[in-house]
């Protein structure tokens, strides 16, 4: 069974269409990044996910229960971070996520044990002594996945969760999300590229209400480029190469469409566009050639420029 469905989705607000027939089908212990422009549709989809909103049609499934027909099974698989964490500043930590576990209906003493233990897994134990309204940006973004966390849901859902943290606030709620999502289901909405690229198996892109792109970063970028972007680098080994030699051979290969040096201080440095995976020939050809293989990775800061193709802002 998928841990999301999702048909049909539209939303209207008044004149204003937010969602145009969004459908998308998202299975266990993935970790999806839902991307779009501001406006595109990205928020409207949680809120509908998680029965904060009513669609005007369609339907969203959660572990197989329509968020519709039966709001409170669906939310029972959920955790959600809204953009911006739902705190109480003026609650002690702890008081703040006891009466979230009341609110969840959690018993007295398994309220406290899984206090205890979101508290460890968002390293926030040694603050919850302390009043909201005292914590960093980083910490409010902590306490707000905790209590997200708190009943143990199968699924977790993230609208915007690094909006306004500096860098190292951000690197660490990223790193919490990679390892909530070794063993959870995440939905992680964002417009924040380098977020989706650090964290996620698969993206959605929305644009203007409609889904324009789901899959693999590598299999969005091939899709929409033509093809992957491969850095590759070769450095001296047996024998001294000739650069022309080197990138007619790399030319040579079926499935490489461009072949670009770069400058690279003491090695042949590449930029190559292919229409399939060509790994296996260029590991190959460097040792047919006696050739150090340095680095041959795929570019990952392609995604930037898919969006840009596949989006349009405002």
């Amino acid at each position: 069974m998928p841990a999301i469905e999702i048909q049909e989705l539209h939303k209207s607000y008044g004149a204003h269409v937010a969602l145009r027939g969004i459908s998308a089908t998202i299975n266990d212990g993935e970790i999806v990044g839902l991307l779009g422009p501001n406006g595109a549709g990205k928020s409207t989809t949680m809120k509908i996910l998680t029965g904060f909103l009513a669609p005007s049609s369609g339907s969203t499934r959660v572990a197989g229960h329509d968020v519709l027909e039966n709001p409170i099974a669906a939310q029972e698989k959920l955790g959600y971070l809204p953009e911006h964490a739902p705190i109480y500043l003026d609650m002690r930590v702890r008081d703040y996520l006891d009466y979230i576990g009341r609110i969840r209906n959690m018993g007295g003493a398994g309220r406290a044990r899984a206090i205890e233990r979101v508290a460890g897994w968002c390293g926030i134990t040694d603050r919850l002594g302390q009043i909201c309204r005292e914590l960093s940006n980083g910490y409010r973004q902590r306490v707000g996945l905790a209590q997200a966390l708190l009943h143990s849901p199968d699924i977790l859902v993230l609208d915007e969760p690094t909006t306004g943290l500096d860098p190292n606030q951000k690197e660490e709620i990223l790193d919490l999300i990679r390892g909530i999502g070794e063993s959870r289901t995440v939905i992680l909405s964002t417009h924040i590229l380098p977020d989706v690229q650090a964290t996620c198996d698969r993206v959605l892109i929305i644009d203007r209400g409609l889904l324009v792109e789901d899959g693999s970063t590598e299999e969005v970028t091939t899709r929409t480029m033509g093809g992957q972007i491969l850095h590759v680098v070769l450095a001296e080994g047996a024998v001294a190469p000739v650069e022309a030699d080197v990138v007619a051979a790399l030319q040579g290969i079926d499935g490489v469409v461009r072949v670009t040096p770069r400058t690279e201080t003491g090695t042949f440095a590449f930029e190559l566009q292919t229409d399939r995976d060509v790994r296996k020939e260029i590991f190959q050809l460097a040792v047919a050639r006696g050739l150090i293989l340095l680095e041959l990775a795929p570019d990952r800061t392609d995604l930037v420029e898919v969006f840009r193709q596949l989006t349009v802002a405002g």
